[in-house]
């Protein structure tokens, strides 16, 4: 009876053990698909100058695959740093700002803000892309996928290229 639950205690840690693998490969994925987005979309100036900032709003393991990408990679020449926020206080600023699961409800009041500052909206819920993240994150046919809002990229003033819309769910 004890050697039963035992290893049913291990066939437990090791299925969630993987899926906190499956999530941190999830977040590496993440993070490639948002240094391709840095290649593939222009921003006006003055974002187009400086340090390229990414901005991760709430809690997320994506911040560590961010930093870790910003300490090998550049944005051009651009060194890119990345920003956390708990709050919606002052996100402008960022040339991305990443809106996590925990901080979706966020969504609405960063949207203008962000926007209006060329600031080109991530997210990773269901639904999001819908209520105006310009690239929102899902999972279609279990595979990352991602959502292309073009009227929050245009009213962002960024120019998305037709090689990375062709990739996307344009919504």
């Amino acid at each position: 009876m004890l050697k039963v639950g035992f290893s049913k205690w291990i066939i437990t840690a090791l299925l969630s053990l993987g899926a906190v693998v499956a999530s941190a490969q999830s977040y590496q994925l993440h993070t490639v698909y948002i240094y391709s987005f840095i290649r593939y979309i222009q921003w006006p100036a003055p974002l187009n100058e400086g340090d390229f900032t990414i901005g991760v709003l709430g809690d997320s393991p994506i911040i560590e695959h961010l930093e870790k990408m910003a300490a090998s990679k550049k944005a051009g020449a651009r060194s890119i740093v990345i920003k956390k926020f708990n709050g919606t206080g002052d996100v402008s600023g960022t040339n991305i700002l990443f809106i996590s699961k925990s901080a979706s409800e966020m969504l609405t009041e960063v949207k203008a803000k962000a926007l209006s500052n060329n600031t080109l909206i991530i997210s990773e819920k269901e639904g999001l892309g819908m209520e105006g993240s310009g690239i929102n994150f899902v999972e279609r046919n279990g595979k990352l996928a991602f959502e292309l809002n073009k009227s929050s990229v245009d009213e962002a003033q960024l120019k998305v290229s037709s090689e990375l819309s062709r990739l996307a769910i344009v919504i």
